[in-house]
Formats: structure tokens, sequence, C-alpha cells
């Protein structure tokens, strides 16, 4: 095994691997070897498990307020194979992929560079564990993770009235059945928002989640912290620190 391409690999990965065989199997394209189990492939499957946990678990952990779609907005987000092509472009992993004759690691697809990089995810957790694995992911993909949280945040309204709320009253922001209609599989409700005792605009939803959504815009946009604009978007205000 060639040390010092090894070397750089892990200079490259920022971990130093025991079984460095680990590494050069994730390294290795299916048209670099003769047999396809010495390939990146079985890695890349762990690696892709490994890596969407993480991300998941991260974004849980990190944003209480989000609920599972928000969650799963997150995840779509940055556990893609253009996010994996473009993270193994920037940590130039193409410099030290090991392809078939016919391939160029100049020109390599994103799908081989992407794939690289799950399975060097997948090396590094049989390797040190998922400790070490998730400091990897963390380390190339928490920007990632914070545009895909900020981007949904601005389309999760009771969660910029939450810190609305907090920030010009210092109260959470309830959410009142006003009234209800319809028969019990298809009701639906009028909910109005109230902070600190002052109540906003009620709006109907087909669902008591979907009322509070709208509910919660139509709070925004009374305290001037939304506003919709000439195509339909909603544009929300930047809610600034104190």
């Amino acid at each position: 095994m060639d040390t010092d391409w090894i070397e750089i690999a892990e200079s490259i990965v920022g971990h130093t691997f025991e079984d460095k065989s680990l590494l050069a199997q994730a390294l290795s394209h299916s048209s670099a070897v003769d047999n396809r189990e010495l390939s990146n492939e079985r890695l890349e499957f762990l690696g892709d498990a490994v890596l969407g946990f993480v991300v998941c678990n991260e974004t849980f952990q990190r944003f209480p307020d989000f609920e599972e779609g928000d969650m799963t907005k997150v995840k779509s987000a940055v556990v893609s194979r253009k996010v994996c092509a473009e993270i193994a472009e920037s940590l130039d992993l193409n410099r030290v992929l090991r392809v078939g004759k016919g391939m160029s690691g100049a020109t390599l697809p994103g799908s081989v560079s992407g794939a690289a990089y799950e399975a060097i995810i997948g090396a590094m957790y049989l390797d040190g564990g998922l400790e070490n694995a998730s400091a990897f992911i963390l380390r190339t993909l928490t920007e990632r993770i914070d545009e895909a949280a900020s981007s949904t945040h601005q389309d999760n309204y009771k969660s910029v009235l939450q810190q609305v709320g907090q920030k010009i009253a210092g109260f959470s922001p309830l959410y009142v059945v006003l009234d209800e209609k319809g028969p019990d599989h298809a009701k639906s409700f009028e909910i109005c928002v109230d902070l600190g005792g002052t109540r906003y605009t009620s709006k109907w939803g087909a669902s008591k989640k979907e009322a509070e959504q709208l509910a919660a815009l139509e709070a925004l946009k009374d305290l001037e912290y939304a506003e919709e604009r000439s195509d339909g978007s909603i544009a929300i205000k930047e809610i600034q620190g104190e």
C-alpha cells in the first residue's frame, strides 16, 4: 500500500486510521479494482446511513421547535448526492481517489466524488466509531445544516413568532381556538394568536396545525415582522438580538 498516498488522504479527512485498508477501500472506485467487493460501494451504503442519522440527530437536538416536516426539509437539503459532491470537491478528495484509466481525477462526475465522501464516513465509523464519524460530518456539513435550518425557520411562522414574542414581550405566543366546524373526520378550525394578552387576526385552517401557522403569519404581519410581496411570497424581517 502506498503510504504517502494514505498519509495525504488522512490529512485531507482529518483522521488517522488504525486500519489503513478501510481508507484505501473508501477511496477506490469500482473502475479501479478487479474485484468489486474491494470497491467503496459497500462503505458508501454504510456511510449514507450514518450521514443520515447524524444530520437528523443534530437537527433534532439543535432545533427543538422544528416539527417533523421541518426536520425532513433540513435532511433533504443536506443529505443529498449534490451536497456530498460539493463537500468532496471542497476537501479536494478527487486528488486521492483511485479510478480506472478511463476516468480523469480532474473531470470526475459528482456522483463519484460524492460516493467517496459517504464511503469515507462509513470507513471512519468502522475504524473509530460513531463519535469520530460524527465529528467529520459536522466539521464538513454544519454550515449546510445551518443554511437549511435558517431557510426552514423562515417557512415556519410559529417558530419565527416564538422568537419575536420572546424579544418584544418576553412571552411565548398562545394559540386560541375560537371556532370549529365540520364533521369529526374533516374538521376545520379558527385560531388566533394571543401574545401577552393581545389577540391578533384569526385564521381558518383544515387542521389545528395549519390554522396555527396561518394565525402566526397574521400576527407577524400585524407586528410588521412579515409582509407579502407582489408575487405572493412572504418576506420575513430579520430578528435582531438584544
